[in-house]
């Protein structure tokens, strides 16, 4: 039996642990800035209880709510100025996982001032910040990754940047702050969550340890996924979410994702589909391809979501899911084709794809 596993990240799961634990932030310095969405942590009250924090522990901040959905290079370069203005000793990002993933490339763009391209090729001399992370949505798995994945014009995709630096400090993790998130929020980031696992699982990296994780977080969000309803979440619902979600990033720390990630991407930057929602298009047709060479493995997921056969799995995601209608030209089902097969991640495949087995799960997922 041989593996590797490092989660640097301390957890704080529990309601108001930013406040009761916020003795966590003095010790990372006494100058923060908080990286964030333009209004969700204001709603959900995560800002405010940061804020408090930072009052009760005498830091001073500065607020850059500027993170879109997807960022950008050039958002993450402006809140990168905002913090070496400040002379920040720490990043903390607020949100779901595209302020975290922001927060992340803040705190190297802070002690480094490099270009767009040695920043995505890993070329930087200077350690990151340390980085605080408060998901407010659960999906991302953010929180306890080494990953920061931003979207790269110039390459026409998202892209991902990685260091062991990147694994934030310290992760504050409350799912009170996720109550109030739309159903179709809920449900993409649960997809999301989902599609971590899986792909962690069936990997060529996966090890006994990073299975019992995955298969953990694979059946307690088959089993939400099929009692939740739009009318009624409960906030023990919610708090089983994150914590499905959290391991589900835990395991992609060990294994990173697979050909659900590398095909998802393309239908994220080009078709606008939220992330989940794009991995969720895909995860079935990608499913059976990996049975050609997992069957085992990718039965033990099935069973895990608590469905017979894959079929009933297809079933249960379109249940949940929002409907998808795209047909995909023949231009642009060359150009997926070409971006999946481009990914790095599709290495982790136990058997890696090739251009025929991409334009099958095209095929296979309703896309064509």
């Amino acid at each position: 039996m041989q593996f590797n596993f490092r989660c640097p990240t301390r957890i704080f799961f529990d309601e108001q642990c930013v406040q009761k634990y916020s003795s966590q932030l003095s010790a990372l310095g006494r100058k923060a800035l908080v990286v964030t969405g333009r209004t969700s942590s204001k709603r959900n009250g995560s800002l405010r209880d940061m804020i408090a924090a930072f009052s009760q522990e005498g830091i001073q901040y500065n607020v850059f709510d500027e993170v879109e959905e997807n960022p950008s290079l050039k958002t993450v370069y402006r809140a990168a100025n905002m913090a070496r203005k400040l002379e920040a000793e720490f990043i903390v990002g607020i949100g779901g996982g595209s302020p975290m993933d922001a927060a992340k490339a803040v705190a190297v763009l802070a002690t480094n001032n490099i270009s767009e391209q040695d920043l995505m090729d890993k070329k930087w001399t200077a350690d990151p910040l340390p980085i605080v992370a408060v998901p407010t949505t659960a999906g991302t798995g953010s929180e306890v990754t080494p990953y920061s994945i931003l979207t790269v014009d110039w390459a026409e995709t998202k892209k991902s940047i990685a260091g062991e630096k990147l694994f934030p400090a310290v992760a504050f993790m409350d799912a009170r702050y996720t109550r109030n998130l739309p159903w179709n929020i809920t449900i993409n980031t649960a997809v999301d969550a989902l599609s971590h696992s899986v792909e962690g699982f069936v990997n060529n990296r996966a090890t006994v340890f990073s299975d019992l994780l995955a298969l953990e977080s694979i059946s307690i969000i088959g089993r939400l996924l099929k009692t939740m309803t739009e009318d009624d979440i409960t906030l023990s619902q919610r708090e089983e979410l994150l914590y499905a979600s959290m391991l589900g990033g835990i395991v992609i720390a060990q294994t990173a994702t697979g050909v659900i990630h590398a095909l998802g991407y393309p239908l994220t930057y080009f078709k606008g589909l939220p992330h989940g929602l794009a991995n969720g298009v895909v995860m079935k047709a990608s499913l059976e391809f990996l049975a050609q060479s997992s069957p085992d493995r990718v039965e033990q997921v099935v069973k895990s979501m608590g469905c017979k056969d894959l079929e009933e799995f297809g079933n249960l995601l379109k249940k949940v899911l929002s409907p998808v209608d795209i047909k995909l030209t023949t231009r642009e089902q060359d150009l997926y084709v070409a971006k999946t097969l481009q990914a790095k991640n599709i290495a982790n495949c136990p058997k890696k794809p090739e251009e025929k087995d991409i334009y099958e799960i095209l095929k296979n997922s309703s896309l064509v």
